[in-house]
């Protein structure tokens, strides 16, 4: 029996098992991500796990009537032969956006059984929520799990030396060439878990394209269900055929060449988020917090998975021809894995990226990203080779109180001073690709070599 593959998510789960206060769990995150595996992986360490899927009637049933919860659990132990549910089992509610009826159930679970471990987990959470009666607001936590890491991606390739490596900050030189080669393949490949899984048992790219192309169809259907009549649903299709496509900022209005009105295609694109498709990323022309998204400013797109971009677009042959990323499409591959990555460690439902943006005639700029520290806002850039232009970095430094740039790039880690045309001294924070997601540590570096 092939053993579940590592997931960074796992620490967590057992984090949530030993707490005091345990409420039931909610796992959020796009169809196709791993929610359910994870989950059964978890299970293996009770003396029960018991799964209910609420896409099959007969699961659904248990929680028709909204029985009380005492009840619903001896129905449980009936359906699964044990005299009774005890805190050694584990029960998990899947695709639980199917049953308004079991996500109410959630509190319950927490305000009369809390003894009980609970997780449940649905694809298409967001468009039900809203539409729960007596939603159990502080009752239930929540965690969204994402496409798969690079450092997992590290982990599923059987690169075990390599992924402990990865853990320094900064990498020895010969780890940070080897890196920079795994990193490129995964740029191209991406963190879909059954894609990833194919190629470390000896696939190519070519022997997956019917994986990608079922996920973009799952997708393509999901967000359709909730298409109100036949114009959404052209307007949700015209969406996913053009989006990744997108190299800029995007205009609603005749999104993609068409001629849909910005009400239109905004709603449309609304469906895709909540479906976990993607996710629109404002610009903020904040320069520390707390960072004020200005949502009437045209956005940035970001695609839930970098592989699944590059195979809508139908690039990856050209991404493996090359090793350098930040010189193809503009730049666009990088900066997006880049994104991925740093969205990759956040998972709680209320965080959200933003990009830096200065526009006025004959001076606008753009930065990346910003991140939040605990006290400062950084400007992060994602740039092509050591000599990465850097004017809009310049004009967010010579606006904000701290003075400290930082740059995603193939280079290893250093520190450069750095004067901007304007004479403001500043600190640029080198960091390679695939290690953006520790900027933190490498942030503490950088002040101990400034020190």
């Amino acid at each position: 029996m092939k053993l579940p593959k590592f997931r960074s998510a796992e620490a967590y789960l057992e984090t949530w098992r030993s707490r005091e206060t345990r409420r039931p769990l909610l796992l959020r995150g796009a169809r196709q991500v791993g929610k359910s595996t994870l989950v059964r992986k978890h299970g293996r360490s009770y003396a029960h796990f018991f799964e209910l899927n609420l896409e099959l009637t007969a699961d659904r049933a248990l929680f028709d009537g909204l029985p009380p919860v005492e009840e619903l659990a001896d129905r449980i132990a009936l359906r699964f032969n044990v005299p009774k549910l005890t805190e050694n089992t584990l029960l998990f509610i899947d695709e639980i956006q199917e049953s308004p009826e079991a996500i109410q159930q959630l509190r319950f679970f927490y305000e009369k059984l809390p003894w009980l471990p609970v997780i449940a987990a649905g694809s298409l959470l967001e468009f039900v929520l809203g539409e729960v009666r007596s939603f159990p607001v502080g009752r239930v936590e929540f965690y969204t799990l994402h496409p798969l890491t690079f450092y997992e991606y590290l982990r599923w390739m059987d690169k075990d030396i390599l992924a402990t490596a990865y853990n320094e900050v900064p990498v020895r030189k010969a780890v940070h060439q080897e890196l920079l080669r795994e990193f490129h393949r995964y740029s191209v490949i991406g963190g879909m878990p059954e894609i990833v899984d194919s190629i470390s048992r000896g696939a190519n790219i070519a022997e997956v394209q019917n994986l990608y192309e079922l996920i973009w169809s799952a997708y393509r259907g999901d967000a359709e269900k909730y298409a109100g009549n036949l114009r959404q649903r052209q307007i949700l299709r015209h969406l996913l055929s053009t989006v990744a496509n997108e190299d800029d900022r995007i205009k609603l209005a005749r999104f993609g060449g068409s001629n849909f009105r910005s009400d239109e295609v905004g709603p449309a694109f609304q469906a895709l988020e909540r479906a976990g498709v993607l996710r629109l990323i404002y610009p903020t022309s904040s320069v520390a917090l707390p960072v004020v998204g200005q949502y009437g400013r045209s956005p940035r797109v970001q695609l839930l998975d970098t592989g699944l971009l590059n195979y809508a677009r139908g690039i990856q042959s050209d991404l493996l021809s090359t090793d350098d990323l930040s010189t193809t499409y503009r730049g666009r591959i990088a900066q997006h894995i880049v994104t991925q990555e740093i969205i990759a460690t956040h998972h709680e439902d209320s965080w959200q990226p933003y990009f830096w943006a200065r526009e006025k005639t004959g001076s606008s700029a753009e930065v990346d990203l910003v991140l939040e520290g605990k006290k400062e806002l950084y400007p992060l850039e994602v740039k092509a080779g050591p000599q990465g232009r850097l004017r809009s970095l310049h004009q967010f430094v010579e606006r904000s109180p701290q003075k400290i740039g930082l740059r995603a790039l193939r280079n290893e880690f250093s520190v450069q001073a750095v004067t901007t045309p304007g004479g403001v001294d500043y600190r640029l924070v080198n960091i390679p690709y695939y290690h953006v997601g520790f900027w933190g540590r490498y942030l503490k570096e950088a002040v101990s070599l400034i020190d």
